[in-house]
C-alpha cells in the first residue's frame, strides 16, 4: 500500500502554528522543504506557503485539503533560513508566518520575476572598411540614418576584423540626436541589427578593484586580536573610538574570507550610511559587493536575492552590505558577519511583528552558518560590553584615532545662561556662532544635529495656551513649514495651519520649539552667504536622496548640513571640523531608562564626526545643564565610566543586562475596555511573576490611530528560563482573549523592547 505524505507549510498570517496539507501523489517527488507552494486557506482563499517539513503521520482532522500547485523549480529558501526563521518565532513569541511575510520579497515578483530586457544594437555583418564607407556613401540622401551609423561607429570603436560589438539603443538614439523610426529604417536594411539582451536592475560598479590598504600598527594590532580571539570565542566586539579606522579593519576581515570562499554579511543601521562605505567596499572587492535595503523596489529585491542564493552564478554576490532586513537573504556559505554600530536603537523593528533585534538574530544567523560575528562600535550597547567584560565575547580596543588625529576639542554652552544674558541668537549660543563663523572663514564644512524634524514640534495659543492635537494619537501635530502643514508623525494625519485658535479664537497662534526645518530657516537668515541643506526624513523620501546630499556634502557643495540622528554616525567627511549639538536636554530628559545610555551614545557618534583628518574637529553642546553626568562623561569621551555607572544602576533596579523584559501592549478603541481587559491581564501575571511585573500603565503616547494603549512589562531574571516565562505569559494571554467581549482587543508582545 502507497504511504500518504503530507507537508507541514508555513503561511504569511499572524497565526500560530503551521498547517499540514496533503500532497498528492503527481507532485509527491518535486515537494521539498523550502519550494513555495499554491494552498487553499479556509473557504475560498488562496495562498502561497513554504513547506517546512514532509511526513507520513496522518492530521487529527478528517478533511485534510491538498497542495494545489508548486511554485518554484528549486527551493525559494535554503535549510539555514528555515532554521532563523523558527528560531525568531519562538524568541520573540510571533508566528512564523509574520517572519516569512518580513523575510520574503514580493510574492508576486517571486512568481513572475523576469529579467529586465533592454534592447541592444550592432552591425548586420561584419562589413569591411570598404563595404562601410559604400554603405555610408549610399546613405547621402538619408543624412539621419548616415548620422546613426557614424555614432555606432565611434560607441562600439570599431575596427575592421574584430569583434562586432553591441551598443543600448538608448545611448545610441541619444549621441546621434535620433529617433527610434530612424534605427529601425537601418535594422530592415539589414545595416544594423537590434539584439535583446537581459540586463540587470541594479547599479554594479566594473570590476576593477584597488589593493586592500596596510593598516597602520594600532590597526593591525588589533586586527590580530580578532583573529586571535576568533579561535576560542565566536563573537568579538570591537570597540573602537570614532575614527580610529574600524572600516579599514573590517574590510581586512572580509578579504580574508572572501578568499576562503565565504560570504560576508557587513550590516549597517541606517540606509544613509551604506552610501560612503558601499563605494570603499566595491574599490577594493567589485562586482561580488551588493547592497540590500528597503529603498530598492520589488524586482531589484527579487535579483538581489537570485544573486545571493547563487542562482545566478555569473554575477553573483559574496558580499553583501545591508540594513536589518538583509539577515533574510538566502546566504549558502556565511563566513562572517560585520554589525557595525551595533549599539543603535535602529536595529531593532517596532512595528509589525516581528520585533526582532537584528544585531541578536544576526549572532544566531552566525550560529547557524558556523560563521563568526564582529560587533563594532565607538560607543557599545551596555549588553554587548557587559558579555564582552565579562568573557562571554571576545573584547578588541581601539584607542587612538587613526594617524592620532586628536578628538574633537567639545564645548559645553550654557543656553539657560545665554537667554538670561539675552546671548542668543534664534536657537544658538554664543560659542556655536563664533565656531561656525571662524569654520566657514577657513572654507571648512560644519554639522548641526537636531534631533526633530518639521519647523516646530508644535505651535501654540498665546491667550490660553490651546494647542492644535491629532484626532486618531494623543500628540501634539508637528508644523512643517515648506508645506504649510500641521503633521502627525504616527498616523500621518495632517491638517492646515489654523489661522485662530480653536478653543478662544484668538489669533494670537505661535510656534513653540524647534525641529530641523526651523534650524534650516534661521541659519540662512545668519550666515546669508553659507550653502546650507538639511537631511531628515522629510528630504530623503526618494531613492536617492540620501546619495545626492552624502555626495554634494563631500564636493563641498554645501557649507552647513542639519540633520537628525542620520547625519550622527558612520560618515566621513574630510573637511568637516565644527559640528553643533543643539538641544542635548531633549535627548536626556525622554522618560526610558536608556535615555542616559543613548544619549552619551549620539553625542558620542556625533562629535565624531568632526576633525576626522588633519584638523582637530570642534563640538559644541548647547545645554542648560552643563553639570549633568552624562554630558561630562562625553566632554572626556569616557565611556568605560558611562557603563560602570549605567551598570551600577541598572543591576540596583533589576533592568537590562541584568534581567530580561517583555513588554505586553493592550490596545483598544474603547478606553475603559483597554482599562478593564489589561487590569485582568495584569493581576493575572503579577500572581504568577510577583514584583517582577510593571503596569499596567498609560505609555508616553497612550493613543495612536483611534486605539487606545496600556502596556505592561514583565522582568525576568537571567538565571530563570526565558522559554518557560514566555509560556506562562502566552497562556495568561491567551486566557485573556478567551474573556467575554475580548475578541476586539489588539494585544502584541515585545521581547527586549528597548
Amino acid at each position: 500500500m502507497t504511504k500518504t505524505w503530507f507537508a507541514d507549510i508555513i503561511l504569511p498570517l499572524a497565526v500560530k502554528g503551521r498547517f499540514t496539507y496533503r500532497i498528492p501523489d503527481d507532485i509527491v517527488d518535486i515537494v521539498e522543504p523550502g519550494v513555495r507552494v499554491k494552498v487553499q486557506f479556509g473557504g475560498k482563499k488562496l495562498c502561497s506557503g513554504i513547506v517546512c517539513n514532509i511526513h507520513n503521520k496522518q492530521p487529527l482532522v478528517k478533511n485534510v485539503k491538498s497542495i494545489i500547485a508548486v511554485l518554484d523549480a528549486v527551493p525559494a529558501i535554503n535549510k539555514e533560513q528555515l532554521k532563523l526563521w523558527l528560531w525568531i518565532s519562538e524568541y520573540y513569541l510571533c508566528s512564523e508566518g509574520e517572519v516569512m511575510k518580513a523575510a520574503l520579497p514580493s510574492e508576486e515578483c517571486l512568481d513572475s520575476y523576469k529579467p529586465r530586457i533592454e534592447t541592444f544594437i550592432k552591425l548586420g555583418t561584419k562589413f569591411s572598411c570598404m563595404e562601410l564607407n559604400m554603405i555610408l556613401d549610399g546613405l547621402n540622401r538619408a543624412p539621419r540614418q548616415q548620422e546613426v551609423l557614424l555614432t555606432y561607429i565611434r560607441l562600439s570603436e570599431y575596427e575592421e576584423g574584430s569583434e562586432i560589438k553591441t551598443v543600448s539603443k538608448s545611448l545610441l538614439l541619444s549621441e546621434a540626436h535620433s529617433s527610434p523610426n530612424i534605427i529601425d529604417s537601418l535594422v530592415s536594411k539589414g545595416i544594423l541589427l537590434s539584439v535583446p539582451i537581459p540586463v540587470s536592475r541594479l547599479s554594479d560598479s566594473d570590476s576593477f578593484q584597488e589593493p586592500v590598504k596596510s593598516l597602520s600598527e594600532a590597526q593591525n594590532v588589533a586586527y590580530e586580536s580578532v583573529n586571535l580571539q576568533f579561535k576560542e570565542k565566536d563573537i568579538v566586539l570591537l570597540h573602537g573610538v570614532t575614527s580610529s579606522g574600524k572600516t579599514e579593519i573590517y574590510i581586512h576581515l572580509i578579504e580574508e574570507q572572501l578568499k576562503k570562499g565565504k560570504q560576508v554579511l557587513y550590516m549597517l543601521p541606517e540606509i544613509a550610511l551604506t552610501t560612503q562605505i558601499i563605494l570603499r567596499l566595491k574599490k577594493h572587492f567589485g562586482a561580488v559587493t551588493g547592497v540590500y535595503h528597503s529603498r530598492f523596489s520589488d524586482r531589484e529585491k527579487v535579483e538581489i536575492w537570485r544573486r545571493v542564493s547563487g542562482d545566478d552564478p555569473v554575477n553573483g554576490y559574496r558580499l553583501i552590505l545591508g540594513v536589518r532586513s538583509s539577515l533574510f537573504l538566502p546566504f549558502g556559505n556565511l563566513g562572517l558577519i560585520i554589525v557595525d554600530e551595533e549599539h543603535d536603537s535602529s536595529y531593532k523593528q517596532q512595528d509589525p511583528a516581528p520585533r526582532y533585534h537584528a544585531r541578536d538574530s544576526a549572532i544566531m544567523l552566525a550560529s547557524i552558518h558556523k560563521a563568526k560575528t564582529v560587533l563594532g562600535s565607538a560607543s557599545p550597547s551596555i549588553e554587548s560590553y557587559n558579555n564582552a567584560v565579562n568573557g562571554k565575547y571576545g573584547l578588541v580596543v581601539l584607542k587612538e584615532r587613526f594617524g592620532l588625529i586628536k578628538l574633537p576639542e567639545i564645548v559645553i554652552a550654557n543656553t539657560r545662561e545665554a537667554y538670561r544674558k539675552k546671548l542668543m541668537v534664534s536657537h544658538f549660543t554664543p560659542e556655536l556662532l563664533n565656531a561656525m563663523d571662524e569654520a566657514l572663514g577657513k572654507n571648512e564644512q560644519i554639522i548641526l544635529f537636531q534631533n526633530r524634524r518639521g519647523f516646530s514640534p508644535y505651535i501654540e495659543c498665546s491667550e490660553c495656551g490651546w494647542i492644535p492635537v491629532c484626532v486618531q494619537c494623543a500628540v501634539h501635530l508637528t508644523y512643517h513649514k515648506g508645506i504649510g502643514k500641521l503633521v502627525c508623525h504616527y498616523c500621518g494625519y495632517t491638517i492646515g495651519v489654523p489661522s485662530k485658535c480653536g478653543n478662544c479664537h484668538s489669533t494670537g497662534m505661535v510656534t513653540r520649539g524647534f525641529g530641523t526645518e526651523k534650524i534650516e530657516d534661521e541659519i540662512k537668515i545668519v550666515f546669508p552667504a553659507a550653502r546650507v541643506a538639511r537631511m531628515d526624513q522629510d528630504t530623503t523620501r526618494n531613492k536617492n536622496s540620501f546619495n545626492k546630499i552624502i555626495r554634494a556634502f563631500e564636493d563641498c557643495q554645501i557649507d552647513i548640513l542639519i540633520g537628525t540622528q542620520m547625519i550622527s554616525k558612520g560618515l566621513d567627511f574630510e573637511n568637516l571640523t565644527v559640528v553643533g549639538i543643539l538641544n542635548a536636554d531633549n535627548l536626556l530628559t525622554y522618560p526610558d531608562f536608556r535615555a542616559h545610555e543613548r544619549s552619551f551614545q549620539l553625542m558620542e557618534q556625533v562629535s565624531g564626526r568632526a576633525g576626522r583628518r588633519q584638523k582637530q574637529g570642534k563640538v559644541v553642546i548647547q545645554t542648560s545643564d552643563p553639570s549633568n553626568r552624562i554630558i561630562r562623561l562625553v566632554l572626556r569621551h569616557d565611556y568605560v565610566n558611562m557603563f560602570r555607572m549605567q551598570a551600577e544602576e541598572r543591576m540596583t533596579f533589576n533592568y537590562p543586562p541584568f534581567c530580561r523584559m517583555v513588554k505586553i501592549s493592550v490596545r483598544h478603541k474603547d478606553r475603559s475596555l483597554v482599562n478593564y481587559y489589561s487590569d485582568i491581564l495584569g493581576h493575572d501575571l503579577k500572581e504568577i511573576f510577583g514584583k517582577r511585573v510593571l503596569g499596567p500603565e498609560s505609555p508616553v503616547i497612550s493613543q495612536v490611530q483611534l486605539w487606545y494603549i496600556k502596556t505592561i512589562l514583565v522582568k525576568i531574571e537571567r538565571d530563570k528560563s526565558p522559554s518557560k516565562a514566555k509560556q506562562i505569559i502566552i497562556e495568561a494571554i491567551d486566557r485573556l482573549e478567551k474573556e467575554k467581549g475580548a475578541s476586539s482587543l489588539r494585544i502584541s508582545i515585545d521581547v527586549d523592547p528597548y
